[in-house]
């Protein structure tokens, strides 16, 4: 599978997922700039990576979605191709439309950084089908700013068209029903406030997050 890694100024977890992917893929995805005005053609999946794009400036994820390869990877999702924003990707999702809501600062206001156990919500997604609906994983998070919110109407037309991917299984940030994944109505648009790409091999801790990526694999072959 060919994939692409969005690399905006700030960016610090775009190595992360890049070795993830390659290590489930056996192919190192493309790196793409901000800046670019195209992806790469025959793409199986894009990332859009964690870290603090533009510094976290005005907004998280605020600038990098109005990136000129922001405006191609909106495109590609509305034809289909997969799109994973994990942590400052997720924000990044927010803030172009792609998924409802918006990700605002831990209750508390403190950077939370550990492991954390999560409930699988569905295993009916490309993302997801690795996992059994209702089991549990570990996966790590680090953010601060990792509390999504929507209005009330909002959530409850997530939650009736089955689109929480993953569910925090204790409150960590405050997040609206505990939502640490989100889906976009199509499913081929997956929002994550943790980081799969850090639970890939048995040093991690586990593998739990490598399944999201081989289910993903699978499921596009």
């Amino acid at each position: 599978m060919k994939t692409a890694v969005i690399v905006f100024p700030g960016s610090n977890c775009d190595r992360d997922i890049a070795v993830a992917l390659e290590s489930v893929t056996g192919r190192k995805p493309e790196m793409v700039w901000h800046g670019e005005s195209e992806l790469p053609a025959g793409l199986g999946l894009i990332a859009l990576p964690g870290g603090f794009s533009y510094g976290d400036y005005l907004r998280c994820g605020a600038i990098a979605a109005r990136s000129p390869v922001v405006r191609a990877v909106v495109e590609a999702a509305g034809r289909g191709v997969p799109v994973l924003g994990i942590c400052n990707g997720f924000q990044v999702l927010t803030e172009t439309g792609l998924l409802p809501g918006a990700l605002m600062r831990n209750a508390g206001l403190n950077f939370v950084c550990r492991d954390v156990p999560l409930t699988v919500e569905t295993s009916q997604s490309i993302f997801t089908s690795a996992y059994a609906a209702g089991e549990g994983i570990t996966i790590p998070v680090a953010h601060h700013d990792g509390n999504y919110f929507a209005d009330a109407a909002t959530l409850d037309e997530i939650e009736g068209e089955g689109r929480v991917a993953f569910r925090y299984a204790t409150d960590v940030n405050g997040s609206a029903r505990r939502i640490a994944g989100l889906l976009n109505k199509s499913g081929n648009v997956l929002g994550m406030m943790p980081h799969p790409e850090r639970r890939i091999e048995a040093a991690h801790g586990g593998t739990d997050g490598r399944r999201l990526f081989e289910g993903l694999l699978e499921a596009i072959a």
